[in-house]
């Protein structure tokens, strides 16, 4: 789960990051409300944790923008000392998900996020996920962080397959069936459209995602570096 933390107390976002990141989390950071929302647009944000008080654009602000102008449903939980029934309404009228008060336990934090992502990833299942690199079945978009990657049909047919079975084994026979059916072409035809897409998806990166598996197909995966691909 990668959790976009927006909160001016670095504490606060200390104590949030090394609680999640002990548990396997990745949590990304911002101050203020302009500088949450560049990241809430160009980084893979599963769900985001959102103070009301905020320097440059406030919470409630921040949340109407993500929705309405925007158009992002990211899942948002408020994280507020702001207790009253009203305080809550305006905060569910911007747009946000789920609303926990300050002082608040860790532990029930946590809880929450899960939950939020669990039904952001149920009612968002046209993208798919692995590692820092998404696609969204639905606009055929691909990004690796928070770059935009160009791939031709082909190799965006490729990815997606390879990234519904990830981390398991793609057959190279189960490649070029869906590709060209039952009229194969010579084995270089492939060899050639996975050579462009991993020009596209990892040479430009510190960290591969496509690894071949010899004699028997590909896979995409983050992989340790002391564990063969």
């Amino acid at each position: 789960m990668r959790v976009l933390v927006v909160e001016d107390n670095r504490d606060i976002c200390e104590n949030i990051g090394d609680y999640l990141g002990a548990r396997g989390h990745i949590t990304d950071f911002a101050h203020d409300g302009i500088s949450a929302m560049h990241l809430a647009l160009t980084e893979p944000i599963d769900v985001i944790v959102l103070d009301v008080m905020l320097p440059g654009m406030n919470g409630l602000t921040f949340c109407r923008k993500l929705r309405r102008e925007a158009k992002q449903d990211t899942p948002v939980l408020m994280l507020t000392a702001r207790d009253t029934l009203p305080d809550k309404l305006a905060g569910f009228d911007a747009g946000a998900d789920d609303y926990l008060v300050k002082p608040f336990a860790l532990q029930e934090l946590h809880a929450r996020l899960l939950s939020l992502c669990r039904r952001g990833q149920a009612k968002t299942g046209q993208l798919l996920r692995v590692g820092d690199l998404t696609m969204d079945k639905q606009t055929l978009e691909v990004r690796r962080g928070s770059q935009k990657l160009i791939l031709n049909p082909a190799c965006l047919k490729i990815l997606e397959r390879l990234m519904e079975a990830s981390p398991a084994v793609v057959m190279r026979a189960s490649l070029e069936t869906l590709l060209w059916g039952d009229e194969r072409p010579d084995s270089d035809a492939l060899r050639s459209h996975l050579y462009k897409l991993r020009q596209a998806i990892d040479k430009p990166f510190d960290r591969p995602l496509l690894h071949t598996v010899h004699r028997i197909g590909y896979r995409l995966a983050e992989l340790d570096d002391n564990v063969p691909a």
